[in-house]
């Protein structure tokens, strides 16, 4: 007998044959029906059983949370909602579940008592739901690449640069800490660590990526990174997955066309291979939402997001023209804006939505930032005032991903160095690729939990990855 998963018991036509389905029950009524799931779907099969072909020890084996396989027909279904079930002859009790114990009750828990319980959170219809999504996305991401003739490169993880400048980095030693080795000046011996200098864990793989494409032509780069930043809210993690595309010979005008087709291509294969865990989530969004004040619910339902951005074009325009939109607009001139809008600071949130939703109604990339508060290997404009930078808005969350043209010229890539105190002596490979074969290159940085909370209209970015790590928080 061929053992199915349940997602792929439900797609049969329901004759009579031998099936059996291994799984963990998510309820047990009347001592006859058991809903069981397996986590290839949001969706349970019923299993139906004749309680008097069974010892009542057994029965009792079945609670909540159970790992049980059981063996029968697969019949047309006599209640709503699926077509098929099974009639079970056999059942087998993998793993009892205490049902006075076991914290996950077939009843409505919130979001922060389940990340409290990460190692069952995947149990639930959300999570479930929410990394089914993840997956999906995951392949799609190597899958667009792939067929676009970019290659995969595996930036390390352990790096002695910071890419962005911005300091808030986890330090990677072997050095004995109740026993630091000095120099005679006091300051810590770094020779006599592992690498002989001061080393890091990554927050990018921006940089190697560029090394990368100015010899491979296209590639990209999809790991893990870290930044220690001691910021405990909604939208921070100390370790999150990057993808980080470079192309060689590309301009700022290259880079938003890949980012636009690369963004709809993955929401689209979210609404075609995710159709049923995001109809659950949406309902979950909106039920969610009846529950908060107007002003904090959803301005479009979750569906109605994706297809936006799957179905629009995406606006493009410079930042100081979106300055101007802001300065000009109902909400400005009424005080609505919670944060001042002027030329020379970085746009908020609100500020960015109200772009994408109101004033444009579609996607929006803005570019040519002001260089002042922009990384220093974004290619400076002519008017070396703005650097040829970009991000890109969506709705409901405002920024999503940015990226950059980068500075190909040697000389200018030294000053900027020289302006936000980066020693040359820490990226003299990145300079030396701009003596040697150098060329017009741009990428972009897509941090893969931001999309997956924006496919899945999940509000906390510690619920769309497996084990978060933030602030006095790393369990599991």
């Amino acid at each position: 007998m061929e053992r199915l998963t349940i997602k792929e018991l439900l797609a049969l036509e329901p004759a009579g044959q031998s099936v059996e389905a291994r799984g963990w029950v998510r309820t047990f009524r009347s001592k006859r029906f058991i809903a069981m799931s397996d986590g290839s779907t949001i969706h349970t099969i019923q299993a139906v059983v004749d309680f008097e072909k069974f010892d009542e020890s057994v029965l009792r084996s079945v609670t909540t949370g159970a790992a049980v396989e059981v063996k029968g027909t697969l019949v047309p279904s006599q209640g709503a909602g699926q077509n098929v079930e099974i009639q079970v002859d056999e059942v087998v009790i993998h793993g009892t579940s205490s049902p006075d114990e076991y914290p996950l009750q077939p009843k409505k828990h919130s979001l922060e008592f389940l990340r409290e319980k990460a190692h069952l959170r995947m149990r639930t219809n959300t999570f479930g739901a929410v990394f089914r999504v993840r997956h999906a996305l995951s392949y799609a991401i190597h899958h667009y690449f792939h067929e676009r003739g970019f290659f995969n490169i595996h930036s390390p993880i352990i790096t002695g640069s910071d890419a962005e400048g911005a300091g808030e980095m986890f330090r990677v030693t072997t050095l004995d800490l109740e026993n630091v080795p000095k120099t005679e000046d006091g300051t810590v011996d770094v020779a006599q660590d592992f690498f002989g200098k001061e080393t890091k864990l990554t927050v990018s793989g921006q940089l190697e990526a560029e090394l990368a494409a100015l010899g491979l032509g296209k590639v990209y780069t999809f790991g893990p990174t870290f930044r220690a930043e001691n910021s405990n809210t909604s939208r921070h993690l100390a370790e999150f997955w990057m993808i980080e595309p470079e192309v060689a010979f590309a301009d700022l005008k290259d880079n938003m066309d890949l980012v636009e087709d690369f963004l709809q291509y993955l929401v689209r294969f979210a609404l075609d291979h995710c159709a049923d865990d995001l109809a659950f989530l949406a309902r979950r969004e909106a039920d969610e939402d009846k529950a908060k004040p107007a002003a904090e619910r959803q301005a479009m339902p979750l569906i109605d997001r994706l297809k936006f951005v799957s179905q629009n074009g995406f606006e493009r325009l410079t930042y100081t023209e979106a300055i101007d939109i802001l300065r000009n607009s109902k909400p400005f001139k009424k005080k609505k804006f919670k944060f001042p809008v002027e030329w020379g600071k970085d746009l908020q949130s609100e500020h960015e939505r109200y772009l994408v939703e109101k004033h444009f109604e579609k996607p929006v990339i803005l570019t040519d930032y002001p260089a002042s508060f922009k990384a220093f290997y974004m290619r400076l404009n002519d008017d070396a005032k703005t650097v040829a930078a970009m991000d890109v808005l969506f709705p409901g969350v405002g920024e999503i991903t940015g990226g950059s043209q980068r500075e190909e010229r040697l000389d200018v890539l030294q000053r900027r160095c020289k302006e936000m105190n980066i020693p040359e002596e820490h990226v003299w490979w990145y300079l030396e690729t701009r003596k040697f074969g150098t060329c017009k290159h741009a990428g972009f940085g897509l941090g893969f939990e931001r999309l997956v909370m924006f496919v899945t209209g999940m509000t906390n970015i510690r619920d769309v990855i497996p084990f978060p790590r933030a602030p006095l928080n790393c369990e599991f």
